[in-house]
C-alpha cells in the first residue's frame, strides 16, 4: 500500500475510533445505564434516542459507516502490524496485542448485538429495543457472559484507543504526557466499565 494513502487510512482510522465511534459508545453505555433506574426510565430512554431527528441518516452516517471502516481497517491492521519492543515499554506492547484481539472480538460482537437489538427491529420482529427485549437476551446466563466480556473489551479498545489517538495526532509526545493520559485512559476505562456492567446487570 502507497505510504501516503496508508498514513491517511490510519489517521482517519484512529479518528474515527474516537469521533464518533468513541463517542457513541459512551452515549450507548449511560443510555443502557437507565436500566438501573426501572424499566420505564430505561424505555424513555431508549424511545427517545430511536425518535431523534433523522435518526436513520445518523445511524448510517455517524455509526454504521465510521463503525464499518474502522472494523474493517482495524482487522487489517490486526492481521499485519508488528509490536514496537524498539519504541514503547513491554506493558505498552502487551496493551498494543489486547488492542488487536479486543477489536477482532468486538467485530464479532457488535454484529451479533445490531443483529439481536436493532435487526430484529427493523424486521418487524421487535416492536422497540426496549427493556423487556434485553432482559430476555441476558436471562441466558451464556449471553449475559457474553455481554460482559464484549461490553469490557468495548470499553478497554475504546480507552486504550484514546492513548493512541494521543501519539498519533501529536497531542502527547514526552515521556510524560503519555503517562499522563495512561492514567487518564485508566479513568475512562474504570468509569465506563461499571457504567457499563451495572447497566448489564439492571437487566437481568
Amino acid at each position: 500500500m502507497d505510504n501516503n494513502r496508508e498514513f491517511l487510512m490510519r489517521r482517519l482510522h484512529s479518528l474515527l475510533g474516537i469521533i464518533p465511534i468513541g463517542l457513541f459508545l459512551t452515549q450507548h453505555l449511560i443510555v443502557n445505564h437507565f436500566a438501573t433506574q426501572g424499566v420505564e426510565a430505561f424505555n424513555n430512554a431508549s424511545h427517545f434516542m430511536a425518535n431523534l431527528p433523522f435518526v436513520i441518516f445518523l445511524e448510517i452516517f455517524v455509526i454504521y459507516l465510521p463503525l464499518m471502516y474502522h472494523a474493517f481497517y482495524g482487522l487489517y491492521i490486526a492481521f499485519t502490524s508488528k509490536n514496537n519492543p524498539g519504541h514503547y515499554s513491554y506493558m505498552r506492547n502487551i496493551l498494543f496485542v489486547a488492542q488487536r484481539y479486543t477489536g477482532v472480538f468486538l467485530v464479532v460482537f457488535i454484529a451479533w448485538h445490531v443483529f439481536e437489538t436493532r435487526f430484529q427491529v427493523a424486521i418487524g420482529a421487535a416492536a422497540e429495543a426496549d427493556f423487556n427485549m434485553m432482559e430476555n437476551i441476558l436471562s441466558n446466563p451464556f449471553m449475559l457472559a457474553f455481554y460482559i466480556v464484549g461490553v469490557l473489551a468495548a470499553v478497554f479498545h475504546f480507552s486504550n484507543g484514546i492513548w493512541s489517538f494521543l501519539v498519533t495526532w501529536g497531542i502527547t509526545q514526552s515521556e510524560a504526557s503519555q503517562r499522563n493520559a495512561t492514567y487518564f485512559t485508566l479513568l475512562v476505562f474504570i468509569v465506563l466499565s461499571i457504567i457499563g456492567i451495572r447497566a448489564l446487570f439492571a437487566f437481568v
